[in-house]
């Protein structure tokens, strides 16, 4: 079965895993862009480690959770920002000022908005997440 959107799908199981208070997701999406994300959060602490296993018929992770997360989704469609246009989309998609990450991909590689504010960039927004 072909999903349209496994970042979507990825961010939907944790969510959900999240919130019946599990401590590990296992995930049958294993591609360069969920890794990347899955490093974001783990690097904010959101998650814990997360690991790839090779099986006979595909890739998969599971990631351990930390219970740091209260929501998190996608963001569709992937709006492109300007470097000084952030604020906008924290408004939309965060509830508060300093609180929450936006996941971005831009020319420089996937990172949070307050490190692409700093490193002057804009860029296309992936996943919010508080």
């Amino acid at each position: 079965m072909s999903l349209n959107d496994p970042l979507g799908n990825v961010m939907s199981f944790i969510n959900n895993y999240e919130k019946i208070g599990k401590k590990v997701v296992p995930l049958e999406n294993n591609s360069k862009l969920i890794r990347e994300v899955l490093r974001v959060l783990k690097e904010n602490l959101y998650i814990g480690n997360f690991i790839g296993i090779k099986d006979e018929k595909s890739n998969k992770i599971n990631v351990n959770l930390l219970g740091n997360i209260n929501k998190c989704g996608v963001i569709k469609p992937r709006y492109k920002v300007k470097k000084d246009g952030f604020e906008k989309f924290e408004k939309r998609y965060l509830p508060a000022k300093d609180f929450g990450i936006l996941i971005v991909s831009t020319s420089k590689g996937i990172m949070t908005h307050k490190q692409a504010k700093e490193k002057n960039i804009g860029g296309k927004l992936l996943v919010y997440v508080y």
